[in-house]
């Protein structure tokens, strides 16, 4: 019981850290549903989508190699130096690369070389913060974790509402020099660019100690030992980065409307709330994991971890697949983006499904089999990129909604039966499936006949019955904790 308290402990710590700035980004998709057309914000979208991929192999898996090397290294020092150094050396290459060859990669991607020159200060910026960030993870300090995280967000927030909604009324009302300067008309999505460039450096100087405290020893052994664990999960990176947001690079490329492509992304973020579940869960388990890897119940406690992490997941998905609706009107309420609404319930069961996946690959971690993971995750990408290609011109972005859930769907079930053979774990597979099974059912039933998605009736009953079903199945549990209590 102590471990799951643990770790309960742990997901709500980072999950502050974690779901505050995601729900302060929501005001973001507001902010740029609100003021930007479809095309446009399918442009940002687009663009974002390049980010998150150079994130990926910016890091080349150095974060996971960091978190596991500072739980067996006795030199804990030397762990974060030599991760430090070699992020460090090799972001100031990206960035001297990447700006010399700023008009080729404008002209092969047909965005806006500002554009670019702004992402790749952006993703230098971001890769520099990554070992600071992931150092204070491991010394358990998350009201500082919090506090940087939310910092950056509600600095890029407060640029964007500033650059997007007041700057226009004030060059409008103003003979102000300052003002008429740093307005441009034409630059809408620029500033959007400028507004995260700018929490990227603040986010930067926070973390600056941690580089000006390390002793800059790089012990070359080591770091080959890292880069090998860390490759593997580089390719598994790539590959999530390619499940999760490739799919509007290849409507992209594949001459889909920017327009349909800006409807999408839009609804795609109402699915969003699954994604805070599962990425508050991940904070904290990850660490969670390595920590209890030696404890001889270990098995049984990842297994309890599982089932739990199904039936509070499933609770998540069925309320948010029923309320999607009035979601929509909170999160997009410009009715020119609804059309993509459809996408909506597959998008947070690929989310879902994503949760389950990572906590069925503790095997793969714990036993240093990391390119087992790399494999499954190379699968997933294949299927993505193969489904989008044969999907997309026949079901436009919808075919992209499908790709998503039927990778995620085929890596779980994949983790799970190699891992069954490698690190057996006895999970409640009756009851694991049983759950799983109902809230899709019931989330399906709401959502995609009229007659029970326009009265709620059929939702809300959805809800209270799964509800009671799990009360009957976990009596024991629930009164248990209730007492204690």
């Amino acid at each position: 019981m102590s471990s799951g308290k643990s770790l309960f402990k742990q997901t709500f710590i980072y999950g502050i850290a974690t779901v505050l700035p995601r729900m302060l980004s929501f005001l973001l998709v507001r902010l740029y549903t609100d003021y930007l057309p479809n095309r446009e914000y399918g442009e940002v979208s687009v663009i974002f989508s390049y980010l998150v991929f150079f994130n990926v192999v910016l890091s080349y898996g150095m974060e996971t190699a960091f978190f596991r090397f500072y739980n067996t290294e006795e030199q804990k020092d030397k762990v974060i130096s030599t991760a430090t150094i070699s992020l460090f050396w090799s972001t100031i290459g990206f960035l001297i690369l990447f700006l010399l060859f700023r008009e080729n990669l404008s002209l092969w991607s047909e965005i806006n070389v500002k554009y670019i020159i702004f992402t790749i200060w952006i993703l230098a910026l971001d890769a520099l913060a990554i070992i600071p960030f992931s150092k204070i993870r491991a010394e358990s300090r998350p009201i500082k974790y919090a506090v940087i995280k939310i910092s950056n967000v509600l600095i890029n927030l407060l640029l964007n509402i500033f650059f997007l909604a007041f700057l226009p009324k004030l060059a409008a009302n103003t003979n102000s020099t300052i003002i008429q300067t740093i307005y441009d008309a034409d630059f809408q999505i620029g500033y959007i660019f400028v507004a995260n460039l700018i929490a990227s450096f603040a986010t930067l100087i926070m973390v600056l100690p941690d580089y000006i405290k390390i002793k800059w020893n790089f012990d070359f052994e080591l770091w080959k030992k890292m880069m090998k664990y860390g490759l593997p999960i580089l390719i598994a990176g790539i590959a999530f980065a390619i499940n999760e947001h490739f799919d509007k690079i290849l409507l992209d490329w594949m001459n889909v409307d920017m327009a349909k492509i800006g409807a999408y992304s839009a609804c795609y973020k109402i699915g969003m709330f699954m994604v805070l579940f599962r990425t508050a869960y991940t904070l904290g388990i990850e660490p969670f994991f390595f920590s209890h890897a030696k404890n001889e119940n270990a098995p049984q406690t990842y297994a309890t971890i599982t089932k739990y992490f199904v039936i509070l997941g499933s609770f998540i998905s069925l309320g948010v697949i029923v309320f999607a609706d009035i979601l929509k009107f909170i999160l997009v309420p410009k009715e020119s983006y609804w059309s993509a609404m459809d996408v909506v319930p597959l998008i947070v069961l690929a989310n879902f499904f994503l949760g389950i996946y990572t906590n069925l690959s503790v095997w793969y971690k714990l036993i240093d089999k990391t390119k087992i993971g790399a494999y499954i995750s190379i699968v997933g990408a294949v299927l993505t990129l193969v489904l989008n290609l044969a999907l997309i011109p026949k079901f436009g972005y919808m075919g992209s909604a499908i790709a998503t859930i039927i990778a995620y769907g085929s890596m779980m079930l994949i983790s799970y039966q190699l891992g069954q053979k490698k690190y057996p774990i006895p999970y409640d597979k009756k009851k694991i499936f049983g759950y799983l099974t109902l809230s899709i059912l019931l989330s399906g039933l709401s959502f995609y006949i009229p007659l029970f998605r326009e009265t709620y009736i059929f939702g809300i009953a959805a809800i209270l019955f799964f509800a009671y079903f799990v009360y009957r199945n976990e009596k024991e549990t629930i009164l248990t904790i209730i007492r204690r209590k």
